[in-house]
């Protein structure tokens, strides 16, 4: 059966909030790609009695605990010395470490003391190399009430702790996964949807998720879309592949045609391939997204075969000399409405001479907004041979998160149109 990890993150800075573990977020994927069972990660601060307890809590559930921080020079790194504690160990001075941190100090000073602290290790440890710091990480395999277990204590700025992790742990891993014979591979895939919400996400398939057993499915809000992820546990990676196949082709089916892409793919890259697909162009204008928009479209590889250009039309000014748009249309309506929206999609697509012509205005706060068009309005048209069409949306969240669901929606249309014409934008 699959062996479970546990990781444990040290530090009081990340109870604080000053930084955020993304350590974690690292060595989770790690964990599952070899097939680990991962239940828990635990967050302590630099205090021994409470690192102690929480080693020992982990051990007792978890095969294999990766501490994370807690090995640098100071006297609240204390990972070593909890784990010492744990085991019944002392801590002794690994020699051919020190003589390395020696060296790495040979033309910029010399060690101090506190640098010592970091070649001592528990008693029957081995010193895991670490060539981005001077912090040995531990790997100690011993047993802990009458079981048999591992810790491996690794530093925790991210660019020795991911090098180490994708190295030496994920090399470990390959072994101790398979140790008996019995490995399980986790093999994930995670269908990108883009204007469906989860609730109605989770309705469309329902019943798929409460059969499902393996492999699992599970629904992720994520901001202007929802993620489903489709996870099988199999002896193999093609084992689970086929077993993932027949799942994803239900789930697709159901939800088509929301389903923009899968794992990595981007809803600007989707849409980049369904435009050069069919060799059309699009170019956009925008306003309060201030270049977002042609951001994520030329993010895609490839989008130069189907984004001719962008426009940030910030200033009444430049909306009149860029995208033509009258002046007195804005005298009349207000920069942020369904009228200069239009304008502006239909004059970047003159323009520039581009199948379809994206525009952007509206109130992306913190100020701003009015009654009659508080912060979060945004008109958004989208400009084609066949017409113009515009949406006013009501946009909740601060600036930033206005700024990028109105290119989500943006996106959205803009494939919808792409796929089925004008008749999708007016439903």
């Amino acid at each position: 059966m699959a062996r479970v990890v546990e990781a444990v993150a040290v530090g009081t800075e990340l109870l604080l909030g000053q930084i955020a573990n993304t350590n974690g977020q690292f060595l989770a994927r790690v964990l599952a790609e070899h097939g680990c069972l991962h239940y828990f990660q635990t967050t302590v601060g630099d205090n021994r009695a409470r690192l102690v307890e929480t080693l020992r809590r982990a051990l007792e559930r978890s095969d294999l605990v990766v501490t994370i921080g807690g090995l640098g020079p100071t006297q609240d790194d204390l990972t070593k010395e909890g784990v010492a504690e744990v085991f019944g160990r002392e801590i002794v001075l690994d020699e051919p470490s020190w003589e390395r941190i020696v060296s790495r100090f040979r033309g910029r000073g010399r060690p101090t003391p506190n640098n010592r602290r970091q070649a001592e290790i528990p008693a029957g440890s081995t010193p895991i190399a670490n060539e981005h710091g001077t912090a040995p990480g531990v790997l100690l395999e011993a047993e802990y009430g009458r079981r048999p277990r591992v810790v491996i204590c690794l530093p925790g700025p991210p660019n020795e702790f991911i090098p180490m992790v994708s190295g030496f742990v994920a090399s470990y891993l390959e072994r101790w996964a398979s140790a008996g014979g019995q490995r399980t591979v986790l093999l994930s895939r995670s269908l990108r949807v883009a204007g469906m919400g989860e609730s109605q996400v989770e309705h469309e398939i329902r019943d798929l998720i409460d059969a499902a057993e393996n492999p699992t499915i599970a629904t992720y809000a994520k901001p202007g879309e929802v993620e489903v992820r489709l996870t099988a546990r199999a002896g193999a990676p093609e084992q689970a592949e086929a077993m993932l196949a027949p799942l994803e082709a239900a789930v697709r089916a159901r939800l088509d045609p929301w389903v923009y892409g899968a794992d990595a793919d981007t809803l600007g890259s989707a849409v980049i391939r369904e435009l050069a697909a069919r060799g059309l162009t699009v170019a956009v204008a925008e306003s309060c997204t201030g270049g977002l928009l042609s951001e994520r479209l030329t993010d895609a590889p490839g989008a130069s075969s189907a984004f001719v250009c962008g426009a940030v039309t910030y200033a009444n000014a430049a909306k009149s000399e860029i995208t033509a748009v009258p002046p007195g249309l804005i005298a009349a309506h207000g920069a942020v409405s369904e009228e200069v929206a239009r304008a502006m999609a239909e004059g970047i697509r003159r323009v520039a001479s581009a199948s379809v012509g994206i525009g952007i205005t509206g109130i992306a706060g913190p100020d701003g907004g009015s009654a009659e068009k508080p912060v979060g309005t945004v008109f958004m048209a989208i400009a084609a041979p066949d017409g113009t069409w515009c949406r006013r949306l009501a946009l909740g969240g601060d600036r930033a998160v206005v700024r990028w669901r109105a290119t989500q929606d943006a996106l959205v249309a803009l494939r919808r149109y792409v796929l089925a014409g004008a008749g999708a934008l007016s439903g």
